[in-house]
């Protein structure tokens, strides 16, 4: 049996792999608040941010890799997948391949995802769309 907490996690996966940005509906509180740079705080603005997303990077998919729920938390870790042929985050296309890691938590007050904090592999996504060139170290040499 799927816990109402877990479900959240399983809407924001729904979401991002059907890119409809208007899920958030279901899991993402009015006030939501999100400890995120890119993303302001509100219902409104995550929305907007995954329409942007989505725009960005049309064909991802994101694969839910694990899931901890404790109390009023709840903490993933995600893998997205896609082809960078959109604006993202104000980078033009570069056509290429991307993938991106992000460790989620979240805390659920009313049965909703309320306040939000991430980690990011952005820089290594950044290399890899050519925004930041690539690192010179122990993997670079092999």
């Amino acid at each position: 049996m799927t816990t109402p907490d877990r479900r959240l996690a399983e809407l924001f996966v729904e979401m991002t792999n059907t890119h409809d940005p208007n899920l958030v509906d279901r899991f993402v509180a009015d006030d939501y608040v999100n400890h995120n740079d890119f993303v302001a705080d509100g219902r409104e603005a995550n929305r907007q941010f995954w329409a942007a997303f989505f725009t960005g990077l049309p064909d991802v998919k994101v694969t839910m890799e694990d899931l901890v729920v404790s109390g009023d938390r709840v903490v993933g870790r995600f893998t997205y997948r896609g082809t960078h042929t959109g604006n993202l985050l104000g980078i033009p296309a570069s056509g290429k391949a991307v993938e991106m890691r992000s460790i989620d938590i979240w805390r659920v007050e009313d049965g909703m995802f309320a306040e939000h904090w991430d980690e990011l592999n952005l820089m290594q996504m950044f290399q890899q769309i050519g925004v930041l060139p690539p690192l010179d170290g122990p993997q670079a040499r092999s």
